[in-house]
């Protein structure tokens, strides 16, 4: 298989319908390692499916408070064609960010599924000194049941497989900046937010953060470590991600299909008296 094709691969299966078994071809999401390096540091492996690798390792470096700035990554060295090295990104730090063998927020290797794996405590996480997203956004709420349709007309690689999460990222507007996909929806998160770094658009202020699956914690820490202050997803946020949403200032809405979602933290930003008034007219 292609390089540029590695996020799929075909594969023979039995269908069963009505009665009928029949031998086809099906499509899989991809899954490998990656391995990322800085020196003789390992800062991560993560289970992803291949593709926007470069998005992906800034996203992960950012997010895990590895770098606090674009500057800080200099250079990456993306994976090759050899069996050695076709899973192991090296990464070239500025020499003003200091290593150590447990220097990663989050060091670990885990399954795509991976939530807070590798943390030693929410503590932890909070003394990293995260700030709270700028409370000076507002967002329509018309415009937010506008966003779920977009994510789905995008995700190229879900509606052949149907085994991948997605996260997008959306302008004030509500105009859709990128979509990334992966089997592993903080590695979706942190491939749109790496994208975000690389184009030098981080913090991103008055952004919106939609997610195909649930809001879980993982996703509120890098939401907030990005300066994005609202996090949508199209299904339930977990008790923790509430609490963490709570206690940042993250806008943090759930179960966002057709003309229906609820805020569990943040309802200041969203301009629900506009709506309520426009209904009345």
């Amino acid at each position: 298989m292609s390089k540029k094709n590695r996020n799929i691969e075909l594969t023979q299966v039995t269908l069963w319908e009505d009665g009928n078994a029949t031998r086809v071809e099906d499509y899989l999401a991809a899954e490998e390692p990656l391995e990322m390096r800085a020196g003789q540091y390992s800062l991560g492996v993560t289970l992803r499916t291949p593709g926007d690798d470069e998005d992906l390792v800034a996203g992960f470096l950012f997010t895990e408070g590895i770098i606090s700035r674009r500057e800080d990554l200099l250079a990456l060295q993306m994976p090759g064609d050899t069996d050695t090295e076709r899973n192991l990104v090296r990464v070239t730090l500025d020499p003003s960010v200091r290593l150590t063998s447990n220097s990663a927020a989050r060091r670990f290797s885990a399954g795509s599924a991976c939530g807070v794996c590798g943390k030693a405590s929410i503590t932890q996480l909070r003394r990293r000194g995260l700030h709270r997203p700028t409370a000076a956004s507002l967002f329509d709420p018309e415009m937010l049941c506008q966003l779920p349709p977009k994510l789905r007309e995008t995700q190229a690689v879900f509606v052949r497989t149907g085994g991948l999460h997605a996260a997008a990222l959306f302008a004030p507007t509500g105009e859709l900046l990128v979509v990334r996909e992966d089997i592993g929806r903080h590695n979706a998160v942190d491939k749109a937010i790496g994208w975000a770094l690389l184009g030098g658009r981080v913090p991103l202020s008055g952004h919106v953060l939609l997610v195909s699956g649930r809001g879980g914690f993982e996703i509120v820490q890098k939401s907030i470590a990005s300066g994005i202050p609202l996090l949508a997803s199209v299904s339930a946020p977990s008790s923790l991600a509430v609490q963490l949403a709570r206690e940042l200032g993250l806008t943090l809405v759930g179960f966002l299909r057709g003309r229906r979602f609820v805020i569990y933290s943040g309802e200041e930003r969203i301009a629900l008296s506009a709506s309520v008034a426009a209904k009345a007219s």
